[in-house]
């Protein structure tokens, strides 16, 4: 039975795109190395392989071991911040193991590739809603290394004809499944609950941005939506329907920071007052994509509002302190 490859399928966004391919019956493999994913987070009947993209022996290793239909590329070093003092680290990550990957599917004749891209590639736009259209113009080595992902799988495909996409996440949050959360250090939902629970008062930084309540706007998309748009781009790629190289999973509208903050404190019943610090340099102030194309083209829909995705990813971090 033919399998896709998750790799980074032990991590927050990757274990739940295995769970949705199990959903509909297709088998998955699972490369990380556990870095910052969790082993637990992988069911046990999900062959687990651990190690890096950056080992082309295992990676020939797992595709000769393994009959691999295609493949979902999640791994990757995904801290924008970190990344400005660790850019030699970032883009060996995620650069070099990208084209190891590539090397590994060429050699092995796996054609079929979805990449884990970022809104990280726009930068700071100049417009209030983003489309795949939208010139690239990455800040920070994350960025950019996610941008070089695409060029090359770009031209990967001219020389070889892999099939692929390439889908550009916004700020994933919530939780599809009690067991799977997200563990990041540099997220919002965690930081807030990391406060709350800890009896800090969670912080907004900088409450006079050109917003309707004048804290920045961003793209919320819950994690389950995201992982089933991967399922049907994963299909419709194997079942050789032609794709657009780039997709943005956006929600086209945003959410401030304050309600998020307001959100959290109605869901969690914990009452709070967010404690107001001056503007972070280089915060825009709004940044939101359209997905009208993804939704077009691979079903993409927010099934989910904001008071579900923090409930949801209350639910997922309370389960995980028993």
């Amino acid at each position: 039975m033919d399998s896709w490859l998750v790799t980074g399928g032990a991590g927050y966004i990757g274990a739940h795109i295995v769970a949705s391919f199990a959903d509909v019956g297709i088998a998955t493999v699972v490369l990380d190395d556990l870095s910052s994913g969790h082993r637990h987070f992988v069911p046990d009947d999900v062959p687990f392989v651990e190690g890096s993209i950056l080992d082309a022996d295992l990676l020939a290793r797992v595709f000769a071991e393994h009959q691999i239909a295609g493949v979902v590329h999640v791994a990757g070093f995904k801290y924008a911040g970190v990344s400005v003092d660790r850019p030699l680290h970032t883009y060996e990550q995620n650069v070099t193991g990208t084209q190891r990957l590539l090397q590994a599917m060429e050699t092995a004749d796996v054609s079929h590739l979805v990449f884990s891209s970022s809104a990280a590639v726009f930068g700071t736009p100049d417009v209030d809603v983003v489309t795949e259209q939208t010139p690239t113009s990455p800040e920070s080595p994350y960025g950019e290394s996610k941008l070089i992902g695409e060029w090359l799988i770009r031209d990967q495909a001219r020389a070889t004809g892999l099939r692929h996409t390439s889908l550009r996440y916004f700020n994933v949050v919530g939780s599809g499944a009690d067991h799977l959360y997200d563990t990041s250090p540099h997220n919002l939902f965690p930081l807030v609950f990391d406060a709350l629970m800890a009896g800090r008062t969670p912080r907004i930084y900088g409450t006079d941005y050109p917003t309707p309540d004048g804290t920045c706007v961003r793209d919320y998309i819950h994690v389950a939506d995201l992982a089933d748009a991967h399922v049907v781009a994963a299909r419709r790629l194997a079942d050789g329907d032609d794709l657009e190289a780039v997709y943005n999973l956006g929600s086209g509208t945003g959410s401030s920071v304050r309600q998020i903050m307001d959100t959290v404190a109605e869901v969690t019943g914990i009452d709070f007052t967010p404690e107001v610090a001056d503007r972070r340099p280089g915060d825009p102030a709004q940044i939101v994509a359209t997905g009208e194309s993804a939704a077009r083209d691979l079903q993409w829909q927010m099934r989910h509002d904001l008071r579900s995705m923090v409930a949801s990813a209350w639910a997922a971090r309370q389960a995980a302190e028993h």
